[in-house]
């Protein structure tokens, strides 16, 4: 089929450093934009900025430069037809002083060299440093599109300035991300004797490991109520994978009670671990991008929140966390798991509207995006 156009787009975000989450973003956005683009006779040639270009290259067969070779993302702008920022959590100073400066330099780049920047589905702050205010509200300002992926983000945006109407509310992408076709069906999985797996998303957070201690009892109790396999699933190498190891430890030897405890290897394609997912009964999670995943995949969960965008996400499809990184009380995680095991099929019967239409909301910006660059022609 030969196409009406052709747009190479670039896009920045946390990629190449192997974060099932971030890497799903990539691929939701990169499947979003060839399959919106391929509607309208478009074709989207995306060039993404990792930190590990062969490998983004090797892994979703698209081209990728260094994000931090200044003359290499200058290039690749500059023979572009404009740069997508996002999705994830890019503009927030809670894990450091540069995500900031670094995502706004890009956006800004492209502005200088007069490229139409887009926004796509972030989830923006915690911004504590008031001085970023002003300079993401310049910077934005000049975005020819914005998009966020909760309310919260939006509001925070209003607050520095950026008008309401400038600003679209849209899910993270990821819950349109979708298995390859003919693996979409979690019963073609593996399975351990009949046992229910529940997949289990942790990450290291507070440092007295408060919520890892009682998830740890809670999944014991659990594994002595109802014969289940404890699957973790590590989103985050090296991190995720040692937390895991830390609460199969805690939980100890569930082989006596017909149960069964193991854990997910490194895997380099986010769809890999959507699979796995997909195989869960239930999933127990504090990562984001864990229960985007059963969400998509329609798996019942429990969320453990660490960060109000795990609470965001949940009250999104109507429910709330089990518990957080302060307050978790291993009991209620027994019960509500137990029920969930017991009563999944009626969960996705309840949530079923909600999932269905964050799914096809999660191609709005796509579609925003090559609308616009049509309009350019």
């Amino acid at each position: 089929m030969v196409t009406a156009s052709t747009k190479t787009i670039v896009i920045s975000g946390y990629y190449g450093f192997r974060n099932s989450g971030d890497e799903a973003v990539l691929k939701s956005i990169l499947t979003a934009l060839e399959e919106e683009g391929r509607a309208i006779g478009m074709q989207i040639n995306p060039v993404v900025l990792s930190i590990d270009p062969e490998w983004t290259t090797r892994t979703y067969g698209v081209r990728a430069v260094h994000r931090m070779k200044l003359g290499e993302v200058r290039n690749a702008i500059k023979n572009s037809s404009g740069l997508i920022s996002g999705g994830g959590s890019l503009l927030q100073d809670v894990t450091g002083s540069k995500s900031i400066p670094y995502y706004l330099g890009v956006i800004k780049l492209a502005q200088w060299m007069r490229k139409p920047t887009f926004v796509y589905a972030q989830g923006i702050g915690p911004v504590n440093r008031k001085l970023f205010h002003g300079v993401i509200a310049s910077v934005f300002r000049r975005c020819k599109y914005i998009s966020v992926r909760d309310v919260e983000s939006a509001e925070l945006l209003r607050s520095m300035g950026i008008q309401d109407d400038s600003i679209q509310v849209v899910p993270d992408p990821v819950m349109g991300l979708s298995l390859p076709e003919g693996q979409d069906d979690p019963k073609s999985g593996p399975t351990t004797r009949g046992l229910p797996i529940i997949g289990v998303s942790v990450r290291y957070w507070n440092p007295k490991r408060t919520e890892l201690n009682e998830l740890a009892e809670g999944l014991r109790l659990l594994s002595l109520r109802v014969p289940v396999h404890i699957r973790f699933l590590p989103f985050h190498f090296p991190g995720d994978d040692e937390a895991s190891r830390y609460l199969m430890n805690r939980i100890g030897n569930v082989q006596d009670n017909g149960s069964r405890i193991s854990i997910a290897k490194e895997v380099e394609h986010p769809q890999d671990m959507l699979r796995e997912v997909s195989r869960s009964s239930l999933l127990i999670g504090m990562r984001l991008h864990s229960l985007i995943y059963a969400a998509s995949q329609n798996v019942p969960m429990l969320g453990v929140s660490y960060d109000p965008k795990i609470d965001h996400f949940l009250g999104r499809i109507g429910l709330l966390p089990i518990g957080t990184s302060e307050d978790l009380d291993p009991h209620a995680l027994v019960e509500e798991g137990e029920r969930l095991l017991l009563e999944g099929e009626a969960w996705r019967l309840n949530h079923a509207t909600q999932i269905a239409d964050l799914k096809a909301e999660s191609r709005i910006p796509a579609r925003r995006i090559v609308e616009y660059l049509r309009s350019k022609g």
